[in-house]
């Protein structure tokens, strides 16, 4: 992995108004010369998501405190703990740990040359008395516990070079004891020059000393064999380890490879078999194509003689149909005809019966004593009808200036009566039935309100979880439209996909229309599963 040095762009792609070129404010190697060309430093984070949708392919905008957009929707906001601005920090610590390192370190060469002063100056006063000699030894003492203080010291900056404050106060301390060493050494030195020479004392002093430094080499070199030998134990029981695991692995490796061949000897056994099986199946295919061929010539001939015989079937059948409208018609009209005749002799009847009947009440006779009642001869000319008109109209005017008296009023008033009864019953059953079947209105568009407001929610909840799995991101919702009513409301598709405004699904690109009617598609699925789903140029 690498990076090729590439020519400059020329000339290269102009970046969004506003945005400066990294490569005028950040030098680098010539190989990332094209990316800092291509990297446009803006003022302030509204500038840069205001122009990320200008970016063209490879382009990006950046902040001085560090957001990032990039040409194809991918945000990071400046507190973004990314892994190489991780780098980047730990690198800048490093060169901040190596600066106080190299302080620590000149500090304690300083110390180091104080303390070999301090130690020549200790070695010339050993010939100081037993009281000057304890004196000396707790000087000693002090100046092995400031060196070995230094040694912890450079160890701990050595080991732990981010715990800048421990070093600091060991510094402090170091210099406090130096200077306390210092203060002791003077006036043990004022002391030790007003006392006689001790030449045994420091003859006794030395050889002290180096059985002391013997003792130490030998405690060493005793701590290194045992630390390597625990090194080398836990290495071998780690080594144990890993070939008792490796063994576990191949054996279980083989047992596994030697059921695959079983397997892979049995499945060429059967595709064996279906090769000899499917050899047989070309000439098979062929005695049935002939067959079939046979056949389809067969039906063919048959259905075109029957389409023959079902085009003149289907002519006569037109024919009769034609004829039997026709007799239908003539049929109609001679029944017309007959129930009109029926009507009138009915009516003649009963003309005749009411005459009979009237003749009846008021004569108090039959129709063929009329005649005689009138005094007409049978065989005389009957007077003219306009003339017996005028005479009945004339008889009845008398007869309703007399005041007659109806008798069937009473007769007429209970059918009346009965009428009304019976078309109130009618009325009150069909009120009845417009409640009953207004209350059943109601109920049904209760209850379709209900479960449709239900189906939308589960709906609307599976369409947003589905949109956001398919997206990577977004948003998504279902909303009805103004109407009161859902029942008569209409449905509205509202979809943010990732770096867009909230908006209606018409105005999405193609793909993010499919994608979003794929999520609408299987929420409903999620809410009423189906069986089977074909998804057609998807």
């Amino acid at each position: 992995m690498h990076w090729a040095t590439l020519p400059p762009y020329e000339p290269p792609p102009p970046l969004p108004p506003g945005a400066e070129p990294l490569d005028r404010f950040v030098q680098g190697p010539d190989a990332l010369a094209r990316r800092l060309s291509q990297i446009g430093l803006v003022a302030d984070t509204a500038s840069g998501a205001r122009l990320q949708s200008e970016l063209r392919p490879g382009q990006r905008l950046v902040t001085k405190d560090g957001a990032l957009w990039r040409w194809d929707g991918f945000t990071a906001t400046a507190d973004a703990r990314t892994a190489a601005a991780k780098r980047l920090e730990q690198r800048n610590r490093l060169t901040e740990l190596d600066e106080v390192l190299a302080g620590a370190a000149a500090t304690a060469s300083d110390a180091r040359a104080r303390h070999g002063e301090t130690r020549a100056a200790a070695e010339g006063a050993g010939a100081a008395e037993r009281a000057a000699r304890e004196a000396v030894s707790a000087a000693f003492n002090a100046l092995n516990a400031a060196r070995q203080e230094h040694a912890e010291l450079s160890q701990q900056t050595a080991a732990y070079a981010s715990r800048l404050a421990a070093l600091d106060e060991a510094a402090e301390r170091l210099a406090a004891d130096i200077e306390e060493s210092e203060a002791s050494l003077a006036l043990q030195r004022a002391e030790i020059e007003a006392l006689p020479d001790l030449s045994a004392g420091r003859a006794e002093l030395g050889d002290l000393r180096r059985e002391l430094a013997d003792r130490r080499g030998a405690l060493a070199q005793c701590q290194s064999a045992v630390d390597r030998l625990a090194r080398e134990a836990e290495s071998r029981r780690q080594r144990l380890e890993t070939i008792t695991e490796e063994k576990a692995s191949w054996t279980r490796r083989g047992e596994e490879s030697q059921q695959h061949q079983a397997e892979l000897k049995q499945r060429l056994k059967a595709t064996l078999h279906e090769i000899d099986v499917l050899a047989t199946r070309p000439m098979e295919l062929a005695d049935r194509r002939e067959a079939l061929a046979t056949e389809i010539e067969g039906a063919e001939a048959r259905r075109r003689a029957a389409a023959d015989v079902l085009a003149t079937g289907e002519t006569r059948l037109g024919e009769a149909d034609r004829a039997l409208k026709e007799a239908e018609h003539t049929l109609a009209a001679a029944r017309e005809n007959r129930i009109r005749a029926e009507a009138a002799v009915a009516q003649a009847e009963q003309v005749l019966a009411n005459v009979t009947e009237r003749v009846g009440e008021k004569l108090d006779c039959g129709l063929e004593q009329v005649l005689e009642i009138a005094e007409i001869d049978p065989g005389q000319e009957l007077p003219a009808h306009d003339e017996v008109e005028r005479k009945l109209a004339r008889l009845m005017r008398e007869r309703d200036n007399m005041g007659p008296v109806n008798l069937r009023a009473d007769v007429e008033a209970k059918e009346l009566d009965q009428q009304i009864t019976g078309m109130q019953t009618e009325r009150a059953d069909l009120v009845a039935a417009i409640g009953r079947l207004r209350q059943g209105i109601a109920s049904l568009n209760r209850e379709g309100r209900e479960r449709l407001l239900v189906a939308f929610e589960q709906v609307n909840k599976h369409f947003s979880e589905l949109f956001v799995r398919l997206f990577g991101g977004g948003r998504a919702h279902l909303k009805l439209t103004e109407d009161e009513d859902p029942l008569e409301s209409g449905l509205e598709i509202m979809a943010s996909p990732p770096g867009k405004r909230l908006q209606v699904m018409t105005l999405l690109s193609g793909g993010e229309q499919a994608l979003t009617a794929i999520a609408l598609l299987f929420a409903v699925f999620l809410t009423n599963p189906a069986p089977i789903c074909v998804l057609d140029e998807v």
